[in-house]
């Protein structure tokens, strides 16, 4: 069965990219380059399914915010 996930993909300041499955507690991953990210991704994923089963969310979007400091 094929199923889709949302996935939260960020860039760390060492230049690691770093993705997170929010359907999916404690599925992340990192790597080098994008191509290996969404390998590792998948696989984390199949890895996570075996365990839980996923939450209901629903992607709504991305907001950046400015904070004094």
């Amino acid at each position: 069965m094929l199923r889709e996930f949302n996935v939260v993909i960020e860039k760390d300041e060492d230049g690691y990219f770093v993705a997170s499955v929010p359907a999916l507690r404690g599925c992340h991953t990192q790597a080098k380059s994008l191509d290996t990210l969404i390998k590792r991704t998948r696989e984390a994923i199949a890895l996570c399914l075996e365990v839980e089963d996923p939450v209901s969310n629903e992607f709504v979007g991305v907001q950046r915010i400015a904070v004094n400091c």
